[in-house]
């Protein structure tokens, strides 16, 4: 009688366990925290140099940059949109803080500035595609030429030097032996946790992104949630590429090539899907750190920058693949 006892208690217990590891599964968060893992684990032991505390920490210096756009990229994808514009966005944002303080302007002046500027352009992005129905592809691949063009031509193509050294604090500063840019970037991602998981403006960003229609029937204001999470990713955007600016001192005319396609990389591997209403900022957060310990590891080893593309490339693709094959 006892021994039935037992394995009746235990054969809950695993089917408790088995439910719960069902659940786990089904979480945006479980395949990329995976990966990371895998990851993490096959460059450290591939390479002595790679768990450095020198090499970690630049590691997660140089994940800042491209998780804190991923913050805004994330909105913009969950709603069903792209923002291709937040690379020339950055690069348009540090040049003209950059600028500013270089005419006399102080740096915290300067610094809002900047941010007011990625804003404005993201509040661009959302009334086209908000109010004037235009495709978000079209919309900001349209403004990410615009953006570009406008950094190149406050510069005239030159890096702008010179910068103020407090500036610097920014971008190379410590608080508590923790490196300012990553400070900046865990913030960014603790309020983007509070927002889309515990706000009204959460929930109608998700919804948005699940069924557009419905959630309009339902009294949601569409037009206007898609114009905040746009301007959210223009901010985003500017903020990376003030504290990008900081870090090198420098404002670049050409800072953030290519930059939009890791923001991409970084929300699609974390689990939200491409056609938006379900994902997950914790997500985001993971593969933003998997593609750069992906990328300190390919660079320890000494693979070439092209073939480097192509493994990544490779690791998108199974990613889409792994997210339709689990909607369906």
């Amino acid at each position: 009688m006892g021994n039935v006892t037992e394995t009746k208690v235990q054969g809950q217990g695993s089917l408790k366990m088995n439910a719960q590891l069902g659940r786990w599964r089904k979480s945006p968060v479980f395949y990329p925290l995976i990966g990371f893992i895998v990851i993490f684990v096959v460059m450290a032991l591939v390479n002595d140099n790679f768990l450095t505390a020198n090499n970690l920490s630049n590691v997660a210096r140089q994940v800042s940059i491209i998780a804190i756009i991923a913050v805004g990229m994330t909105c913009a994808i969950l709603t069903g949109g792209i923002d291709l514009s937040v690379g020339p966005v950055m690069a348009l944002s540090g040049t003209l803080t950059a600028g500013l303080m270089i005419a006399g302007f102080p740096v915290e002046l300067a610094v809002l500035a900047g941010l007011l500027v990625g804003a404005l352009f993201g509040a661009g992005n959302g009334l086209f595609v908000a109010y004037a129905k235009m495709p978000p592809i079209i919309v900001t691949l349209a403004t990410m030429g615009i953006a570009r063009g406008l950094a190149l031509i406050y510069t005239g193509g030159y890096p702008i030097s010179g910068l103020p050294e407090g500036f610097a604090f920014l971008g190379r500063g410590e608080i508590f032996g923790l490196q300012l840019p990553i400070l900046v970037m865990l913030v960014v991602y603790i309020l983007a946790f509070i927002l889309l998981n515990k706000t009204p403006i959460g929930r109608y960003i998700y919804a948005i992104g699940g069924n557009e229609e419905a959630a309009r029937l339902s009294g949601v204001r569409v037009s206007r949630y898609k114009l905040l999470v746009y301007t959210l990713s223009g901010l985003t955007a500017a903020l990376a590429g003030i504290v990008l600016t900081s870090r090198l001192m420098s404002g670049q005319p050409n800072a953030g090539v290519g930059f939009e396609l890791d923001a991409i990389a970084a929300v699609v591997l974390g689990g939200t899907a491409i056609a938006g209403g379900r994902g997950a900022i914790v997500g985001t957060l993971i593969s933003a750190m998997m593609l750069g310990v992906l990328n300190n590891g390919l660079n320890l080893m000494g693979v070439l920058p092209y073939v480097q593309n192509v493994i990544k490339g490779g690791i998108i693709l199974l990613a889409i693949y792994i997210s339709r094959s689990r909607d369906k």
